[in-house]
């Protein structure tokens, strides 16, 4: 059986088939065709190197968290002047962004255009006041899955913490009641069944950087291993 760093080296070299999570996806070559030909706004190709396109963003494995809203609770803490913490009508309560965003994995395929619904993690910044020491966030997730990202990069406009996905309730497989989604790197730094977004001053590896991942993750940078 494969290791997951074999498996990702297989995923990117470009088979034409990829076995994940006891499923199989055929990689659309025509999607991925024409995505390379387009351009983002900040200049970048839209498809990262080592990247294909599939049809439907494919739910990743993780233990599964409470899926309940009821029993949601999202922490905001750390390096801020003002943490706080809220439940999931308090989530709905607040300002809503619906993006549509692309979805880079570090096994190598990418979803387009993904409806998200959620709350960016700037407002939630903006009500937290970090402070002037905080250079990096923590997501906290289920089972102490944890993913650090620089505070800049978590904090971009794309970055939400999601409950919504094609205008519905978010799926378990995906991470429901509400997960981060975070497009500029690789998926893995968006934690799944979110339950905490913590300010740091240091940096803070996290689960799959503890294990050989990149510290940063960019897809654009091939930033899959340290």
């Amino acid at each position: 059986m494969l290791s997951r760093r074999e498996l990702i080296r297989t995923a990117v070299t470009g088979s034409a088939v990829v076995a994940l999570g006891g499923g199989v996806w055929l990689l659309a070559d025509d999607l991925t065709r024409a995505a390379r030909a387009e351009t983002r706004a900040d200049g970048r190709p839209r498809l990262p190197p080592g990247q294909r396109v599939i049809r439907r963003w494919k739910p990743m494995g993780g233990d599964a968290g409470d899926p309940s809203a009821g029993a949601f609770r999202l922490k905001v803490h750390g390096e801020v002047e003002s943490p706080f913490t809220l439940d999931f009508t308090e989530l709905l309560a607040l300002p809503q962004a619906a993006l549509s965003v692309d979805v880079h994995c570090v096994t190598g395929w990418s979803a387009l255009g993904v409806a998200v619904g959620g709350v960016r993690v700037k407002d939630l910044a903006a009500r937290a006041k970090p402070k002037k020491g905080a250079r990096y966030v923590i997501f906290e997730a289920a089972h102490g899955y944890a993913a650090n990202v620089p505070l800049a990069a978590a904090v971009a406009p794309s970055v939400l913490v999601a409950h919504r996905l094609d205008d519905k309730p978010l799926p378990r497989t995906h991470g429901a009641p509400a997960r981060i989604v975070l497009p500029d790197l690789y998926f893995w730094k968006s934690a799944k069944w979110v339950t905490g977004i913590r300010f740091a001053s240091k940096n803070e590896p996290g689960y799959w950087e503890q294990r050989g991942y990149h510290d940063r993750g960019d897809p654009w940078k091939e930033e899959r291993f340290a």
